[in-house]
């Protein structure tokens, strides 16, 4: 994640849009699935509260409510998976690699 914001920081606007847009699809992609893992093991720790709208596992429970609600304006895991990869191989052949 720290290499990609240098890179968005430092790199011409053109180039960085044809170079990082596969990564930063595979980094969504990533962020989301640490996110419902973080929001899953959350509710497993807080039991029965997590399930409460109030006290104590208020925001537990309004964090595994809402984590898919999260993911989905970006684009699904499916698809940003998808999208990553096919970017990524498009540029390394444009840039020549063997594949």
């Amino acid at each position: 994640m720290e290499s990609l914001l240098y890179q968005t920081r430092f790199m011409e606007g053109e180039d960085a849009m044809i170079r990082l847009g596969g990564p930063i699809a595979l980094l969504k992609a990533q962020t989301t699935q640490t996110f419902e893992f973080c929001a899953r093991e959350a509710a497993q720790i807080f039991g029965g509260l997590a399930y409460s709208r109030g006290g104590q596992g208020e925001k537990v429970e309004r964090l595994y409510r809402e984590v898919r609600a999260y993911a989905i304006p970006g684009g699904s895991e499916e698809i940003m998976l998808d999208l990553g990869v096919r970017q990524s191989l498009k540029v390394a052949q444009f840039a020549g690699a063997k594949l």
